[in-house]
């Protein structure tokens, strides 16, 4: 550590220097109040070293938060959520389809198409009244990992075969068809590059700004089930199993997590601090 500055080692190895204004800018964004900010800067300020590890400093403002307000909590540790929603990749398609859901449009999740060519699975269908989207779902446990080039070459041929087989459709001759790759990592530059180029839509966790992953979650309180703290790392996956991703759908299966062997006071707790992540009060 040189002249007290206190580096900070980032996933992927690399050593940045640690930012305070970026941490408060999370934390804003999670919602959190001055006062649950100032707590937790001062508890992350508390245990910082040169070489700390940014799950390290993660781990210290989640918990901090996690004393003051569970809505906060939850929000800031959204993107570790959005990681969580595996090991395999079909509650993040599930998830996807209820973003879609949430704006509009009607899904159908995991479904076979028939393209003018040869047959294709599709992660997720959505229509609207005005434009059906073919959506590919990209789901990564490791936040490092980007889609490149090769997913955007891949799944934008897929989508010229399935959308020449759906302008052959006549009921569906009034409808934009579009293509689209969600993930809740990143895209590399040429991935984008290619996108731009052939009207291919990307959407990934910061991309694009203002319209990205995490901006739909935020806009609709969207959170997994995987953001809550009341919940153990196998409970989450027996709710994911059961077909339930999101926080919001909670209350409507209680008979669910009943099956799943949670007693009464688990069921209330977790509906609790669902009400505080979602700011809905049953």
């Amino acid at each position: 550590m040189d002249d007290g500055l206190v580096y900070v080692k980032k996933r992927n190895g690399d050593r940045v220097l640690f930012d305070e204004q970026k941490l408060i800018h999370a934390l804003k964004s999670s919602g959190a109040q001055p006062l649950e900010i100032d707590a937790a800067l001062l508890q992350v300020k508390s245990i910082l070293y040169d070489g700390i590890s940014t799950h390290k400093i993660y781990q210290t403002a989640y918990r901090s938060l996690r004393k003051r307000s569970h809505h906060s909590a939850g929000r800031y540790r959204l993107k570790k959520a959005m990681m969580e929603l595996g090991p395999s990749g079909y509650p993040f398609e599930k998830f996807v389809g209820k973003i879609f859901e949430g704006n509009g449009y009607r899904t159908q999740v995991g479904i076979i198409v028939q393209g003018a060519c040869v047959q294709h699975e599709v992660d997720v269908v959505a229509r609207n009244n005005s434009e059906q989207i073919m959506v590919e779902c990209k789901y990564h446990s490791d936040v490092s990992i980007k889609s490149d080039v090769k997913v955007a070459l891949y799944i934008h041929s897929r989508f010229l075969d399935v959308s020449q087989a759906w302008k052959e459709q006549s009921e569906l001759s009034h409808l934009n068809f579009k293509g689209m790759i969600v993930t809740n990592t990143r895209f590399s530059d040429d991935a984008m590059q290619y996108a731009k180029c052939v009207g291919l839509e990307l959407i990934s966790w910061d991309y694009p700004r203002g319209n990205s992953l995490k901006d739909r979650i935020d806009r609709l309180g969207f959170h997994p089930v995987t953001s809550l703290s009341r919940l153990s790392k196998s409970e989450k996956q027996s709710l994911l199993e059961a077909g339930i991703v999101l926080c919001r759908d909670l209350p409507k299966h209680r008979d669910v997590m009943k099956k799943l062997g949670f007693n009464q006071q688990k069921i209330d707790r977790v509906l609790g601090e669902t009400a505080a992540l979602t700011g809905d009060f049953y």
